[in-house]
């Protein structure tokens, strides 16, 4: 396609991005499954302790069933539940959410939460394509939830916004089932993109910066917290120049923000628990840090957590 690693780093931050091999057999749920049996052995825990999963994705390895069925089955866990999680961007914190009223409740002890994606088999990779093709990458990342008796610790409130009206601006309109595969076929339109995403770069950006701001803040208000006092903000690997702005606007030193957007793309759902997994082994994120995680994209869907770790 007709394009620069200049333009891409410009616009983007990005340097490079991870796809998956069409010649193996990765999918989101065996990406996933790799992840989760990470997260399951760093927990000190086997896969006959789950309780639940939660799989957060847009790309699913099938238009039905999602993945979470198929990650149950991968690792061996019987019968247990199931819950697919169609919040793209916003998925993992989604998902989050979920689970932590899961386990407030008593109803599960240990959660699975894995968000992953396979982007780079429905771009379109060509000049056409560009400004959403250079930005996408395929990944996994997963988390263990698991109850806890100390109060002042774990996750202390997850806050969960849409805006509808604007599901358009970054969207794959098709194939749906009003318009399925033999009727785009039958159209054979050449300049028919219906069935590629479509984003409305500065449209997103401009909503995306504002309520990034405003879902943090909710974190942090509800809590009784100031921005200064985050030691660790990790929001969602959309575009680095959004979390420049946002990092600017809380007045966050480099220290306090983790960005590795430059590496692998944006991985939608994948993006926090990848993201998160790597400031955890890099040990930037200790003991009784404050974590706050937040993220947007399309629906549009908008959403945070703050985290006692």
């Amino acid at each position: 396609m007709d394009t620069t690693d200049e333009w891409i780093v410009e616009r983007t931050g990005i340097k490079e991005r991870r796809w998956i091999d069409p010649a193996t057999d990765d999918m989101p749920s065996t990406m996933g499954t790799k992840a989760a049996k990470k997260a399951i052995e760093n927990a000190g825990l086997k896969p006959s302790d789950i309780d639940f999963i939660i799989f957060a994705t847009l790309s699913p390895d099938y238009y039905f069933p999602g993945p979470g069925v198929q990650v149950q089955d991968l690792l061996g866990i019987p019968e247990i539940g199931a819950l697919d999680v169609r919040n793209q961007c916003s998925g993992f914190i989604y998902g989050l959410s979920v689970g932590d009223q899961f386990i407030k409740t008593g109803m599960y002890k240990n959660i699975l939460l894995i968000g992953s994606e396979y982007h780079s088999g429905g771009l379109e990779k060509s000049t056409r394509g560009r400004g959403v093709s250079v930005i996408f990458g395929d990944g996994a990342g997963a988390v263990v939830l698991s109850r806890s008796e100390k109060k002042d610790k774990g996750i202390l409130s997850t806050h969960l916004h849409a805006e509808g009206k604007h599901a358009k601006e970054l969207a794959l309109i098709g194939p749906a089932t009003n318009r399925w595969v033999d009727t785009i076929m039958k159209e054979n339109d050449p300049n028919d993109t219906s069935y590629y995403p479509y984003m409305n770069g500065n449209f997103v950006f401009k909503h995306a910066v504002t309520r990034f701001q405003e879902v943090i803040f909710e974190a942090l208000k509800e809590n009784g917290h100031q921005p200064n006092e985050i030691d660790m903000l990790i929001p969602h690997q959309a575009n680095l120049r959004i979390s420049q702005f946002v990092q600017k606007k809380l007045g966050l030193e480099d220290h306090q923000v983790y960005n590795n957007i430059m590496r692998y793309g944006n991985t939608t759902a994948a993006s926090i628990p990848i993201a998160l997994s790597e400031a955890h082994l890099e040990g930037k994120i200790k003991d009784n840090h404050l974590v706050c995680l937040a993220a947007f994209g399309s629906g549009f869907t908008w959403a945070s957590a703050l985290i006692r770790w």
